[in-house]
């Protein structure tokens, strides 16, 4: 009996992947959804047969439903990201997870309702609902986890096996399933007092089931004619980022904290940033500088060639400190004609150099209205000198800009 059940079970491991390989490989054809929507309609019965659905093998007892699906889903999902990218791969991810919470919320109400008998013989089993709907949530949610480690621990292994798919895909297999065994079995245990061999026999099957799909998938990648997947250059950093969708919240604070005129970021990115970019220095050991640029008797172009002509005057101004900055320094629009520049990892006598670079750039490339050049002062403040706050630092700088604008404008102050 436990030969049978172990062949049914590998053509079953075989049969599910053929059929999701094959929406996969059709994805352009057919549409990414199809494969997504069928990772998402197996997760009821991978539930369900996990639950309740054991078959004895000769290493032990296990469920196909968590051996055999759970584990093709897992690696289908390292598949597509290898097909497409991380901000792909996140959509059936998060499908799922929010999916279950529906589940479970619908359940919910659902139990509140006054039922009758219809069919005879059957009634509604609400108590087994809530009971898959609460296992289907906590099967989702370490499948999220699951779905951000494989992926990862697949891209750090790709420092280690840069010629072998194979072993990229059965190495973070086994370490996945292993913690997702676990994790799924304290649910199990506590919900339907699992014994302690289905823990161990459906461990023994997901090893199995990584061995075999990690050969299947590398088979499959070979007639693709994908011998070795090349290893990503991105940071493992920036993949974990599209995974989580923060490289969308990343966006969005980027074009949020913005100036409405001039496009740079305002005083209220100024305190969001500032002090976290001041902490790393610290930690790091390095100085930051800290700079004030006032643009010299704007009052004058607003009285005389009116607001208009003031604001082009200024937009102009800040376009021309942002590129003459480096990719690494942040300019900040302080309030009224006043900026904030804001340099990481330079020294005292570096950032004096960098205002005066400043400085001379907007005499050379900004005119007012009458043709005079627009010109700026500056005050310059460094961590290693003038405090380790944000406050002490706008302090000391401010201090010097007035210190240049009474000492006749138009020049840097740094000490």
């Amino acid at each position: 009996m436990g030969t049978e059940n172990l062949i049914l079970l590998l053509i079953e491991a075989g049969f599910y992947f053929v059929f999701m390989v094959g929406l996969l490989h059709l994805r352009h054809q057919l549409g990414i959804g199809m494969f997504i929507a069928a990772l998402g309609v197996m997760h009821f019965l991978e539930t369900y047969l996990a639950a309740v659905f054991y078959i004895e093998l000769p290493f032990g007892v296990i469920s196909p439903g968590s051996s055999v699906l759970f584990s093709g889903k897992l690696m289908m999902i390292l598949l597509l990201y290898v097909k497409e990218d991380a901000s792909v791969v996140r959509a059936p991810i998060y499908g799922l997870l929010a999916g279950n919470f529906l589940t479970v919320g619908l359940g919910f109400f659902l139990r509140h309702h006054q039922t009758i008998g219809v069919v005879p013989g059957r009634i509604a089993d609400l108590a087994f609902i809530d009971e898959m709907g609460w296992l289907m949530l906590w099967g989702t949610t370490l499948l999220y986890l699951d779905s951000l480690a494989i992926i990862l621990l697949y891209e750090r292994l790709g420092r280690v096996f840069k010629k072998s798919t194979a072993l990229r895909f059965f190495v973070s297999g086994v370490a996945v399933l292993t913690f997702d065994q676990i994790g799924f079995f304290a649910a199990l245990h506590f919900l339907n007092g699992a014994p302690t061999e289905v823990f161990w026999g459906g461990w023994i099957a997901k090893m199995l089931a990584a061995s075999a799909y990690a050969v299947l998938i590398t088979v499959y990648l070979h007639y693709s004619r994908i011998s070795a997947i090349p290893v990503s250059p991105r940071p493992i950093s920036d993949i974990f980022a599209d995974l989580t969708f923060r490289e969308r919240y990343e966006d969005l604070l980027d074009r949020s904290g913005r100036d409405a005129l001039t496009g740079v970021y305002d005083r209220s990115r100024l305190e969001y940033e500032a002090p976290r970019m001041l902490s790393a220095m610290m930690a790091a050991g390095k100085p930051l500088a800290l700079m004030i640029i006032d643009a010299d008797h704007f009052k004058d172009v607003n009285d005389r060639f009116g607001h208009l002509a003031g604001d082009g005057v200024l937009k102009e101004t800040a376009a021309s400190l942002q590129r003459a900055l480096r990719a690494s320094d942040r300019l900040f629009r302080f309030g009224g004609e006043e900026f904030v520049v804001i340099c990481e990892d330079i020294a005292p006598a570096a950032g004096t150099e960098r205002a005066e670079m400043l400085r001379r750039t907007v005499e050379a490339e900004i005119r007012r209205p009458d043709g005079v050049p627009m010109t700026v002062s500056i005050g310059v403040a460094n961590s290693y000198s003038d405090g380790t706050t944000l406050n002490a630092l706008l302090s000391a700088a401010d201090a010097r800009l007035y210190a240049a604008k009474n000492a006749g404008r138009n020049r840097v102050i740094s000490s």
